[in-house]
């Protein structure tokens, strides 16, 4: 970021990235973001009801905000966004109906913002669960409180402005996955496109939850410039899109392939230490060696192997897989060579 930009431009990317300048996931600023809007929503009111006397009441407001404030603290210094998105929603849910029960319908407008924020942090189908038996109680609270048809007449708009709420969240959902699968994808070989390789190595740098090893394979075709300069660059596209096929049929539904940039592509191998990783590689490169990617022309590709070690950054796995790539054309291409490390098991 230039030195030209405002200040307050700085402070917010420098609040965005949080501590360790890491980047934050747009859930986490999300929920952040509703956690901090909630507390002066909701501080007055439990002041109020303190110096009213209304002992409950203040201390169901007051036990809100300090849940929120919690939740803040612990999303912006751990990253944990799934489960204290569920814990807030749960939150809001309780303290809107015992809020209700305390106060009577009066307060059932407090229903309406707390029941449509749960689509902002949750899954649509999980958003829709909770509302669905929040409101169930609430109709068991009001049902002695309220005619029939005054009953009927909240619970019917309650119940649309759910379902309103739930399509929308839907459909925005599908849109946002076609719309990211859309940006992560190689427009030529229809594998991972090099944004979508930093992002994954990203989510793999991040995460702390105990998980299966894995490694990366950076491979490379041999002499591709000189395929592109005597049989033209649609020949050469033509061989990487047959390369593209052939890595999807010799590697496993659990690795990720993607294409690095040019002629380099980039597989995650999910689960595989050094030595499988390194079995992985030496099986793509003889399936390279030995199909047909061009006719009358045969194609190696040369392959570096490191492993991902969680104590390093992605930018130090690319690195050593890419010294491993140089040190396998260097032997004379047609051939794989794994980086040295004493983390990397079978």
């Amino acid at each position: 970021m230039s030195a030209s930009e405002p200040a307050s431009k700085r402070r917010r990317w420098r609040w965005l990235a949080g501590a360790g300048g890491r980047q934050r996931r747009q859930e986490e600023v999300i929920l952040m973001m509703l956690c901090a809007l909630s507390i002066p929503s909701i501080l007055p009111f439990g002041i109020y009801r303190l110096l009213q006397g209304s002992w409950i009441s203040a201390a169901v407001d007051m036990a809100l905000v300090i849940a929120m404030s919690a939740v803040i603290v612990d999303v912006w210094r751990t990253g944990r966004y799934q489960t204290a998105s569920l814990w807030v929603t749960i939150f809001y849910s309780a303290g809107m109906l015992v809020t209700v029960y305390l106060r009577g319908v009066s307060l059932v407008y407090w229903v309406y913002p707390t029941m449509i924020a749960a689509y902002f942090v949750l899954r649509p189908s999980v958003a829709l669960t909770i509302n669905s038996v929040s409101l169930a109680v609430m109709v068991v609270v009001l049902v002695a409180k309220l005619e029939v048809v005054n009953l009927a007449t909240i619970v019917v708009t309650i119940a649309l402005i759910n379902l309103f709420a739930y399509i929308f969240a839907y459909r925005t959902g599908l849109q946002n996955k076609e719309l990211h699968t859309a940006v992560e994808l190689d427009f030529l070989t229809a594998v991972g496109n090099r944004r979508a390789l930093d992002r994954r190595l990203s989510e793999y740098a991040q995460e702390r939850r105990p998980q299966l090893e894995s490694s990366l394979l950076l491979l490379d075709l041999d002499h591709f410039k000189l395929i592109n300069d005597q049989y033209g660059h649609a020949a050469g596209d033509k061989a990487l899109v047959r390369l593209a096929e052939l890595m999807r049929r010799h590697t496993r539904s659990s690795d990720r392939i993607f294409r690095y940039g040019g002629e380099e592509f980039a597989i995650i191998a999910t689960g595989a230490g050094l030595n499988a990783a390194a079995s992985l590689a030496e099986g793509l490169r003889a399936a390279v060696a030995a199909a047909t990617l061009m006719e009358g022309h045969p194609i190696t590709i040369s392959i570096g192997v490191a492993y991902m070690d969680k104590d390093r950054e992605p930018a130090d796995w690319l690195a050593q897989a890419d010294k491993m790539l140089y040190a396998a054309k260097q032997a004379g291409r047609n051939a794989v060579r794994v980086a040295e490390s004493s983390y990397g098991g079978a």
